[in-house]
């Protein structure tokens, strides 16, 4: 079919540094030079190559479903009347296969990844297939983002023995659940250069049967090697490297891989990558004075601007797909990700606070928008995603990016209208697509469409500025800028009658928290109320659907129900590392923003049994997942790569950074250090894997600022001086409102807030640094001046 069908590249700067490529991309590998057929393992095959793409659909009911039938997780459920004897992972599919000495098939996927339809469409509705999984082996379904400890420990098996990683993952196991056999894509049958997913299944079946020892053994070997090499401990050091060395050499290795042309750190496939971003706004801070800082600024905004006007950006709908094909940004695969929206709505709001150019502000709010439209529940919680797939018309198979590309005949018969004051004859339709592009034969090159199945087809993308569009036909920038906006409305209008793609509709704590954080940064940046209150909204659906008051523990998922409701499995997912770090750092966000304590409250205690569930008393840092839940996985991990999510080691280290801001207590400050310890050596060989963490280093070994704001929350002063710090790109702080209640949680945990006084009865700043705070400041430009330092 097309590019779109084609597994993504290997580039640049995304491999581990023990030389292992890293799958952390959803739905793609950009490690691996081909998904289809990787394999890996204790059993000899030869490498495939890729197979031909079909278009794929949902499964057609069969009279009987599988086991799936009873899961929540809307990609279990698309393979439930597939014809294989599935079993969702747990203990009864164990015990089968134990009682039965069957090897287990593993199956990790997600329900709006291209691929997982393809290998469900080619071999797992295939009834020949399904009775050799059905007869043969144990056969396991997991949506990675239910089980991401399960995909951690058997994706580091794949990329350890394989070529690369991505999904589908295809793991098969021992009885004791250790993995001897991975692979990614399968294609049904042998090719050319290729081995098809049944000759996989029919050697492996044979090799248990003949070599059953041999398997276990091989398998316990690389198991043993695979804990050895994943263990991350601070062993006999002391104390984490120099801030400054790690934060040099991380900047040094991005700047080699800048594409100075379009942005980014990669020929193609192109990542928005928010870490990287995040790191060069904060190194840009530390070295303004410098070459190198004013070059990790330009390198930021420039990424940032052309990834906003590229076909990775969604112009008439707004959000971003989840990555660009080609190096311009501009045929993307389609997918939505939320965790991609909330991360690159603060990193765009951020570049606004860094440059003042509104072009940034606008992005952040039109991601915003699509969210609270099209991935958000009626109680307040944030769906998962969006599928590239959907069918072109109705009753059609499903095609990748067919809701997203436009024909030049389509515009032209929705913007007819003629444009005066031009100076040739012009319509509506032939400005947009002047500006944004669009040709008869189509705009996506024959390399990224091999079979031809989409001439003629359009990715919207800027090609002008305004200015040069409007000078081009003679007209004010201001004109064509409502002619262009009119144009997209129209866009979008009639784009609501074509079939809509998939609908992730379950809910992640996880990402919930990156998106509470999105809207309270941007609602409090920009002044918005409205945004705030999304993000308030989100963090009482968190507290209310999944929070588990007894245990103090949260929940890893919830599903949209019919009529509205919130539906959870039984029993419950529970909450693994990432779900505490991401939801307590938006709850720090969501404090700052709206200056509520209860938020900050809740994120401490959610602290506290993060710190219960997931500490490594003996080796620093934060295991992934919860002894128990994960017993009788061969691997307890730490995550150690900052990928399209940071990790949640990463994120931790700046929680406890600023949770000792706001309470003093020293615990959390140890546990940072400790922390950033346990990761000195794998900062030191690659801390281009670990921005995030090089970031929260650096926060470390600096000194974070206590802003302190004396006055009444409702007061117009009080909340001009917010404004003021909200304004400003300051990462390395915590900002406190002290109403004068000697009672208050934030009077209690840090006492010092009772010496603080306003200044003839006005709302007052203090910036303190080192338990000394600044002169008492009433007027906003002052302490722009302050802290501007």
């Amino acid at each position: 079919m097309s590019h779109l069908s084609s597994p993504p590249q290997k580039h640049k700067g995304e491999h581990k540094g023990r030389g292992l490529p890293r799958g952390s991309e959803r739905g793609s590998s950009p490690r691996d030079k081909d998904r289809s057929v990787t394999v890996g393992g204790s059993v000899s095959m030869p490498a495939g190559g890729k197979g031909s793409r079909t278009n794929c659909s949902q499964s057609a009911p069969q009279k009987t479903p599988n086991s799936l039938i009873h899961e929540k997780s809307p990609y279990l459920l698309q393979h439930a009347y597939n014809p294989v004897d599935w079993y969702p992972w747990g203990q009864e599919a164990f015990d089968k296969a134990r009682k039965e000495n069957k090897p287990i098939f593993l199956s990790v996927g997600y329900s709006t990844c291209h691929w997982c339809h393809m290998m469900e469409e080619e071999s797992f509705q295939n009834e020949e297939i399904g009775r050799l999984l059905s007869e043969d082996f144990v056969s396991v379904k997991v949506d990675r983002e239910e089980r991401p400890d399960v995909d951690k420990v058997y994706m580091t098996f794949v990329q350890a023995t394989s070529s690369g990683g991505g999904w589908p993952m295809n793991v098969w196991l021992t009885p004791n659940l250790r993995p001897f056999v991975g692979g990614t894509y399968f294609p049904p049958e042998d090719g050319l250069t290729r081995v098809g997913f049944r000759t996989v299944l029919l050697r492996i079946r044979e090799q248990w049967k003949q070599n059953k020892n041999t398997l276990l053994e091989n398998s316990q070997r690389v198991t043993t090697a695979l804990l050895a090499r994943s263990e991350i401990s601070m062993g006999d050091r002391q104390l984490p490297p120099s801030a400054a060395t790690m934060n040099s050499r991380c900047f040094q290795q991005l700047d080699e891989g800048y594409d100075e042309e379009y942005g980014g750190f990669a020929e193609a496939p192109k990542f928005p990558t928010p870490v990287i971003l995040s790191f060069l706004f904060s190194y840009w801070l530390g070295h303004r004075l410098t070459q190198d800082g004013s070059r990790a600024q330009q390198m930021a905004l420039h990424t940032l601007k052309m990834m906003a006007n590229g076909g990775i950006r969604d112009h008439v709908g707004q959000g971003f797909h989840r990555y660009s094909t080609d190096r311009q940004w501009h045929v993307p695969h389609f997918e939505k990700m939320l965790y991609d929206q909330a991360q690159l709505a603060v990193a765009y709001t951020q570049a606004f606070q860094i440059s003042g150019d509104g072009f940034y502000s606008d992005v952040a709010k039109g991601i915003l928008q699509y969210v609270a439209r099209s991935l958000s529940h009626r109680s307040g919680g944030f769906y998962s995603a969006e599928d590239a797939d959907s069918p072109p018309e109705r009753g059609m198979r499903p095609k990748e990016g067919a809701f997203y590309l436009w024909t030049v005949k389509e515009v032209q018969q929705l913007l007819p209208d003629h444009v005066p004051g031009a100076t040739e004859p012009l319509t509506s339709g032939q400005l947009l697509l002047k500006h944004y592009g669009l040709t008869e034969a189509g705009n996506i090159s024959p390399s990224q469409d091999p079979k031809g199945e989409l001439q003629g087809q359009n990715v919207l993308t800027v090609r002008y500025s305004l200015e040069l569009t409007a000078a081009r036909f003679g007209l004010d920038v201001e004109a064509v800028q409502t002619l262009l906006d009119t144009g997209l409305e129209k866009l979008f209008q009639a784009r609501k009658h074509r079939p809509k793609p998939h609908l992730d509709s379950k809910m992640l704590a996880a990402w919930n928290g990156l998106m509470v954080s999105g809207f309270a940064v941007t609602g409090a940046v920009l002044g918005q109320e409205r945004l705030i209150n999304y993000a308030i909204n989100g963090a009482k659906f968190l507290k209310r659907h999944m929070f588990d008051v007894a245990s103090g523990r949260l929940m890893r998922t919830c599903y949209a129900g019919s009529g509205g409701t919130v539906e959870h499995s039984n029993p419950p997912c529970w909450g693994f590392l990432e779900d505490y770090a991401f939801v307590v750092r938006g709850l720090l966000d969501l404090y700052e923003a709206s200056q509520e304590s209860a938020w900050l409250e809740w994120a401490l205690r959610l602290q506290d049994t993060q710190d219960r569930l997931f500490w490594d008393s003996r080796g620093g840092g934060y295991f992934c997942s919860e002894a128990e839940l994960g017993a009788g996985l061969p691997l307890r991990l730490k995550d150690d790569q900052d990928g399209a999510e940071p990790s949640a080691n990463s994120v931790s280290a700046h929680n406890l950074l600023r949770l000792h801001g706001f309470t003093g207590h020293k615990d959390w400050m140890d546990k940072c250090v400790c922390l950033l310890t346990a990761f000195s050596e794998r900062m030191r060989r690659v801390p281009v894997a670990l921005p995030e963490m090089v970031r929260a280093l650096s926060a470390h070994q600096q000194t974070l600022k206590q802003i302190v704001i004396c006055g009444d929350p409702q007061a117009k002063d009080t909340k001009a001086l917010l404004q003021c710090v909200h304004s400003i790109y300051i990462p390395n702080k915590v900002l406190i409102l002290a109403d004068g209640d000697p009672s208050s949680f934030l009077s209690r945990q840090l006492p010092f807030l009772s010496t603080l006084r306003r200044l003839e009865d006005r709302a007052t700043a203090y910036v303190c640094e080192n338990q000394a705070c600044s002169m008492p400041i009433t007027e906003p430009c002052e302490l722009r001046k302050l802290l501007h330092q």
